[in-house]
């Protein structure tokens, strides 16, 4: 998250979809972003009164996608999976907006939760997201991870259409 939250453009504001204790919603609100801060608690949110946040209470598994038709210019999801919803993302990210997405993936069973496979990733889901909804994958991973506990994630940085702002890496030999 932190490696790709610069690349999200500074206009419009970022949606942090359950956002738990808000750890990614006060990064991205230090690094300048107004942020909508979405969970079905938001207590913790309330609590960090930054004025660049702004909380937002919503049942984010009920029968109706309560953020449908909003625009952002970033989309950051970690540690959540709800697939009915999950095709919606895309279609909420304005031009040159950014998905920052990490979950656990297929495999995490085998060291403790989540161990359901509604809650896991299948291979390559992401990316089939990505292209699904014609965004540009920047990263993609779909690896184990030892810190800070044993886990195997997926992860996403993509775009919708061109990054805006941004000098084209060049490499040489």
């Amino acid at each position: 998250m932190r490696r790709f939250a610069p690349l999200i453009p500074a206009e419009g504001s970022v949606l942090d979809l359950a956002c738990g204790s808000g750890r990614h919603a006060a990064l991205l609100a230090s690094l300048g972003y107004a942020v909508l801060a979405v969970d079905q608690d938001v207590s913790a949110i309330e609590g960090l009164l930054n004025p660049r946040i702004q909380a937002q209470q919503e049942d984010l598994e009920g029968a109706i996608w309560p953020l449908a038709d909003q625009q952002f210019s970033g989309i950051v999801v970690t540690n959540y999976l709800y697939r009915p919803f999950l095709e919606h993302l895309p279609q909420m990210l304005s031009e040159g907006g950014v998905l920052i997405y990490e979950t656990f993936a297929d495999g995490n069973a085998q060291f403790g939760k989540p161990s359901n496979p509604n809650f896991l990733l299948k291979p390559g889901e992401l990316l089939a997201l990505a292209a699904h909804s014609d965004l540009k994958v920047i990263a993609y991973e779909d690896i184990y991870l030892d810190q800070p506990k044993p886990a195997m994630v997926q992860r996403i940085c993509a775009v919708k259409g061109h990054l805006k702002g941004c000098i084209p890496l060049q490499f040489d030999g």
